[in-house]
């Protein structure tokens, strides 16, 4: 037996428990999601109203463009028109082809351009968009749609070379066809003033080409449409009754209209 005691035997350890796993890394490329709270809704609300209100915008305020010279006689009036001179002109938005809330047309009478009644190359009597066609006294329109559509029927294509004018754009041919013939006294006949001219008051319209001034010499007054003056073969004004007893006789031009005379 030996002098010294045995060592104990160590008690056994406790085992310690297993490291709980370690949580994945948050991918730091991915967003953060939360939920979305009331006033988040409200900005995507409003977000969505503005755009509606741009998109409704955005289709009222395209506008159609168009340029050229008239096409047909050759000559821009009926009665007030100024030669070669008449309405062709650059062509720029059409803005003045609105109808006012009574149903009558909205005729600026300080516009230029096509908004004073410059009509567009290949104008046809149905493109009321454009206010030398939208400007014509609605009964004139109309009888000159249905001459138009018949005239289409017989092969004839009817275009408009002048309708409703501004004042503005009047005074402008008046003042071009007094340059153009050498006196105001030469100009009269070819050219009213603002305040006579049966264009103006949208009761005068221009039509060309010669085929159609044709067809209308041949047809017009079945429609209560008359040439009024014998030196402007494409000048139609509305007179009632002329497809009952034919048209009254036209004056040589127009400084022998009484009207001319205001």
């Amino acid at each position: 037996m030996s002098d010294t005691a045995p060592l104990p035997f160590p008690a056994p350890r406790t085992p310690l428990p297993a490291p709980a796993e370690a949580p994945a890394p948050a991918d730091a490329s991915a967003p953060r999601r939360r939920r979305l709270g009331a006033r988040d809704l409200t900005l995507m609300a409003a977000a969505a109203v503005l755009l509606v209100a741009a998109l409704v915008a955005a289709g009222w305020a395209g506008v159609a463009f168009s340029g050229g010279a008239p096409v047909g006689s050759g000559s821009a009036g009926i009665g007030d028109s100024a030669g070669d001179s008449g309405d062709s002109g650059a062509g720029g938005p059409v803005d003045g082809a609105a109808l006012a809330g009574d149903g009558g047309p909205s005729r600026d009478q300080d516009a230029t351009g096509v908004a004073g009644g410059v009509v567009p190359d290949g104008t046809s009597p149905f493109d009321v968009d454009v206010p030398g066609v939208a400007g014509l006294d609605p009964r004139l329109l109309d009888a000159l749609q249905r001459a138009a559509t018949d005239a289409s029927s017989d092969g004839v294509d009817v275009v408009v070379n002048s309708g409703w004018r501004s004042a503005a754009h009047q005074e402008q041919l008046l003042r071009d066809a007094v340059a153009q013939y050498g006196s105001a006294r030469e100009a009269a006949r070819w050219v009213a003033t603002p305040a006579t001219s049966a264009h103006v008051s949208g009761d005068a319209v221009d039509i060309g080409s010669w085929d159609a001034t044709d067809w209308f010499s041949r047809n017009g007054a079945s429609y209560d449409l008359c040439q009024v003056y014998e030196n402007e073969t494409w000048h139609y004004e509305l007179r009632d009754g002329a497809s009952r007893t034919g048209c009254p006789p036209m004056y040589r031009d127009p400084t022998e209209d009484p009207r001319m005379r205001a």
